[in-house]
């Protein structure tokens, strides 16, 4: 089975990583709500990736400008699998419609109802993979957690946790008064080391947008009861990664087997370490190693679908075995 799919990629058409293979806006309209993001589509593709940015970002998070050699999309594409990001809700097109938009459920439908909408019929190849950054985690974990959820093929999630490390609660509190040093800010903790990104994109750069209205609600219990609650709930495969050089969360391994043990309706969990890697794994200098390896995870999810079953042990430690947690991770 692995030597078939080995070739099937070998023999497949990759087009040139250029202006010819850039994505393309998208529009559709759910309920009243126009839902915007970017496509790009395979013409038989194996299966389809549908992408979700975290805060103060948009769809364009995963098709970088000025770095094509960066994008999911691309890169995605050119391997077969034709890659959806949408911007979420409160963001892009919806942004005049936040208000419309509280409740969980309301936002689980919207994005069920965009991926269909805007896919209409385009072939779907082995099914839907889903892929989270950050806050918008927290959205894909609903979408997977609901009812809808045993369809899709597998998860994604990236750069969030459940628990901050000391160095990330004391900024996240907020600055001391005692007329030091210069407080940490949120900044030192999604965009350091600055030496893991293009300098036209650190700290926001191109890719940055105005906060959703609604993010902070959606967001104020997510570490402590929601990404516990709804992990439990999972019934497809799930890989989760983190930066070796991640700030905002906990990136040792014991924590990461703490978090693998909340999907227990989880087929399979794969843990993933990444090396040389920020917050922002899409976005820097390992951006396509990053990819490579989540298509990796979602090829493995596709091969399990047409047998049936995985493999491979239920839980997966990838990039721990010989390495220390970082210091700037968990200090």
């Amino acid at each position: 089975m692995a030597g078939g799919i080995i070739m099937t990629l070998i023999d497949s058409e990759l087009s040139a990583l250029d202006g010819d293979s850039a994505p393309i806006p998208i529009l559709a309209e759910v309920g009243g709500i126009p839902v915007s993001g970017l496509l790009a589509e395979a013409r038989d593709p194996r299966a389809v990736l549908v992408a979700l940015h975290g805060g103060s970002t948009s769809s364009v998070y995963y098709d970088c400008p000025g770095h094509p050699e960066l994008s999911l999309l691309r890169l995605g594409q050119r391997l077969g699998y034709t890659v959806q990001a949408l911007d979420r809700p409160g963001y892009g097109a919806s942004t005049p419609f936040a208000a419309e938009l509280g409740t969980a459920a309301q936002r689980v439908d919207l994005m069920f109802g965009a991926i269909a909408a805007h896919l209409g019929s385009r072939p779907r190849g082995a099914g839907i993979f889903l892929v989270g950054h950050s806050a918008g985690c927290e959205l894909i974990m609903r979408m997977a957690a609901d009812e809808r959820g045993a369809d899709l093929l597998g998860v994604e999630l990236a750069g969030t946790g459940r628990l901050h490390p000391p160095f990330a609660e004391q900024t996240l509190r907020g600055p001391d008064s005692d007329g030091g040093t210069r407080a940490p800010t949120l900044g030192d903790l999604l965009w350091q080391p600055e030496r893991l990104y293009p300098p036209d994109v650190r700290f926001g750069g191109t890719i940055a947008a105005s906060g959703a209205r609604l993010e902070s609600s959606t967001v104020q219990k997510w570490a402590e009861h929601d990404f516990p609650r709804l992990a439990g709930r999972v019934p497809i495969p799930v890989r989760f990664t983190i930066g070796d050089h991640e700030r905002v969360w906990r990136n040792d391994s014991q924590e990461l087997t703490a978090v693998a043990a909340l999907f227990g309706a989880a087929p399979r969990v794969v843990l993933s370490h990444r090396p040389n890697t920020g917050h922002n794994l899409s976005v820097g200098y390992t951006a396509a190693a990053y990819h490579l390896s989540l298509l990796a995870f979602a090829e493995e999810c596709v091969a399990a679908r047409a047998d049936g079953d995985f493999s491979a042990p239920t839980t997966q430690l990838d990039g721990f075995a010989h390495a220390s947690p970082s210091t700037e991770g968990t200090r």
